[in-house]
């Protein structure tokens, strides 16, 4: 979870001159064709596992990989498996992270459910589950099932308006820390932690630089998110998944040549430098820190931790808060180690696990991340 999509990324000298053109404004005014369209197709469907997994696809997830794979041959069931061909190997070795990701689905899937009056049973890790990794066993078997007593979510409403807002936050608003108490109600499963003071909120800021850092100047973890950019609407549309690049600044610089995965690799290029320095504003700018820690830290855990993340998120979004996960330090690959350790002893002093730490603030509006539609990520339909 970690490259910005600000849309002044890249201020490269000289401009970009294609764009004085008829051609060039073409360019810059491609927009994606389809990869937004499971935002705008949420609750369509006949079964009511169609609709629940229509907004559960909206979740926030590592990378935006969209880790996830149903099963819907069994009526009024679901198996969730995860798509190993979505992990983040490098950053997220032990599929951590990802599988938070899919906690925050089942959480998303739950409240979609209870639209429709039905309760899910989710049943997580039915065939057993490895410290070491997820495999091709099932993450959670779901069974719907009415209930006239199931009330809707009220955090339901946030969730089409949802985002995470990776662009720098305004200076000069503080966070009220009655803010805070709706996002710590709607924590269910973990212990929330936050604080706006402005000297936590500075030490913090530098600590996520610092870790941010570590990944960017690790050459694998670094490769690991430049190759899954998405640079322009043509890519986005291919491949819906990933760190997206959009706008009319991205279309003329892809257009031109000057920004490409190539040259986001090389960290002698104007790319590389002035991208830096967009995404470490994050970090700087953050108003705020808002973390997750569980006593535990099995599988069963990070799903239930995944639930809340959404759910803290959906909270944020309601009270007008921007929200963007800075999880660089809570990632358990080899050059992380210090800070690891470090984040622990500064949030959990007490033991367990901090499993997501995230700035907030106030940001400026942004789009929807684009999505898989829900057909591709069913592996098994209805038989």
């Amino acid at each position: 979870m970690s490259l910005s999509r600000r849309k002044s990324l890249f201020i490269l000298g000289g401009g970009v001159i294609l764009a004085a053109t008829a051609v060039g404004a073409k360019v810059a005014m491609r927009a994606p064709q389809t990869a937004l369209l499971p935002w705008g197709q949420a609750g369509q469907g006949d079964d009511p596992r169609i609709r629940a997994l229509s907004y559960a696809l909206l979740a926030p997830n590592p990378h935006n990989r969209q880790p996830w794979l149903v099963d819907l041959a069994t009526p009024n069931e679901i198996t969730l498996f995860a798509d190993l061909n979505r992990l983040l190997p490098e950053t997220d070795p032990m599929n951590r992270q990802i599988t938070v990701g899919l906690g925050a689905f089942l959480g998303l899937l739950r409240m979609a459910a209870l639209q429709d009056g039905l309760r899910a049973e989710i049943t997580p890790f039915p065939m057993g589950e490895t410290p070491e990794g997820l495999d091709a066993r099932p993450i959670a078997h779901i069974r719907l099932t009415p209930d006239s007593k199931a009330l809707p979510d009220p955090l339901f409403a946030q969730v089409l308006a949802r985002r995470s807002v990776k662009e720098p936050y305004d200076l000069t608003r503080p966070v009220p820390s009655a803010l805070l108490e709706p996002m710590a109600k709607a924590v269910i499963f973990s212990d929330f932690g936050a604080s706006v003071d402005p000297a936590h909120v500075q030490s913090l800021r530098e600590f996520t630089h610092n870790a941010l850092a570590i990944e960017v100047a690790t050459p694998r973890t670094y490769a690991e998110s430049v190759n899954l950019f998405r640079i322009g609407a043509k890519e986005t549309d291919a491949n819906p998944d990933g760190i997206d690049f959009g706008g009319p600044l991205f279309e003329m610089l892809a257009a031109t040549g000057q920004f490409t995965r190539e040259t986001a690799l090389d960290t002698t290029s104007t790319v590389y430098q002035q991208g830096m320095a967009a995404v470490f504003a994050n970090c700087d700018t953050a108003m705020g820190h808002v973390w997750l820690v569980t006593p535990a830290n099995d599988r069963a855990s990070q799903l239930a931790v995944g639930e809340d993340w959404l759910r803290l998120h959906l909270a944020a979004t309601a009270a007008g808060l921007s929200l963007q996960p800075l999880s660089q330090a809570l990632q358990e690959f080899p050059e992380m180690a210090g800070p690891y350790r470090d984040i622990h002893a500064r949030l959990a002093p007490n033991g367990g696990t901090v499993q997501m730490l995230g700035r907030i603030g106030f940001g400026p509006e942004v789009g929807p991340s684009p999505r898989w539609p829900l057909e591709t990520r069913i592996a098994n339909g209805a038989g």
